[in-house]
């Protein structure tokens, strides 16, 4: 089949090669991610409502190359929505998808995006974050069961914070959370508070976590708290997108209590669907929950006058 049309609320978008395999190892093919994406379209929408958006596109399926793409894809219908962002490393700007609708997400699927890399700031203001993002990210000689112990901790000190954060898996081995926060900081100031904030759970759970800057200074069996997710321009998959990998994982939203339950490998294109339909958008009302960063800012400065250096914003994570 060369293309097929399909509806999207008010807007059609032409399929072409739906039949291209791109996932191998399960046998699902472009017109597959349209369907998931398809059913998860108010979870992805939300995700990614106003926010500047890299794509991690496959044009051959995942045999083939990847392509990192902060600019539009050329030839997009004039009802699909940028951001123009400033990048001062090149002085050079690009304009970013900007999603309102689905029917911009499945064109991007049209145009062999699998993954959607959403920033922390929305159009209004996109040097002032209003997502604090927490990754735990495991080592490479961690396991989920680690992840589950650090994400307890996390959940304990959010808690304690009085802060309403929203989990999700990272569609690989690790742990998302995420709080919507108010946007009056920039990018280093948000950042800043994340690591005062990796830093406390790695105070109450030292032989767990680290945040230690350098790969070569972590210990290949703890696991790393990435603050760095939240300086400006880093990126990490949206809740619902699709990753990369041969089995077609999802990057899915849970619940607190399901951590203990669930495994990582359950959330695929297959799985999502039924998922979706029966539990809906566990993030459906984050924009509710809002933080301020405030205490955040006081443990780093309590962190700094202890001193213990800030490492520099943009190195190695």
């Amino acid at each position: 089949m060369e293309r097929v049309e399909v509806e999207v609320d008010n807007r059609v978008v032409r399929v072409s090669n739906p039949d291209r395999v791109y996932f191998p190892e399960i046998d699902a093919t472009k017109m597959d991610l349209v369907d998931y994406y398809l059913a998860v379209g108010d979870g992805i929408v939300n995700a990614l409502f106003e926010r500047p958006c890299m794509l991690h596109r496959y044009p051959k399926g995942l045999t083939g190359p990847k392509v990192h793409q902060k600019r539009l894809p050329a030839g997009a219908p004039d009802w699909v929505e940028t951001v123009e962002l400033h990048f001062p490393r090149w002085n050079r700007t690009a304009d970013e998808l900007c999603v309102t609708e689905l029917a911009s997400v499945i064109w991007a699927v049209q145009m062999s995006t699998v993954e959607f890399h959403p920033w922390n700031s929305r159009r209004a203001a996109t040097e002032k974050p209003d997502e604090w993002r927490i990754d735990l990210d495991p080592g490479p000689e961690s396991d989920w069961a680690q992840v589950r112990r650090v994400a307890k901790v996390t959940h304990e000190v959010l808690d304690e914070l009085g802060v309403r954060g929203f989990p999700k898996t990272s569609g690989g081995s690790g742990l998302h959370v995420y709080v919507r926060i108010e946007p009056e900081h920039d990018h280093k100031q948000v950042r800043r508070a994340a690591l005062a904030f990796a830093r406390e759970v790695e105070r109450r759970a030292p032989s767990d976590v680290t945040t230690a800057w350098w790969r070569k200074d972590r210990d290949p069996h703890q696991l790393f708290v990435d603050y760095n997710q939240n300086a400006r321009d880093h990126t990490i998959a949206a809740a619902y997108s699709v990753r990369g990998v041969p089995r077609a994982l999802v990057s899915a939203p849970v619940a607190w209590e399901e951590i203990d339950d669930v495994e990582p490998d359950d959330f695929t294109i297959l799985t999502m669907p039924e998922r979706f339909g029966r539990v809906g958008d566990l993030h459906a009302d984050i924009d509710q929950h809002v933080f301020d960063i405030a205490p955040l800012l006081a443990w780093a400065e309590r962190d700094e006058a202890a001193g213990t250096a800030d490492p520099e914003e943009g190195e190695e994570t």
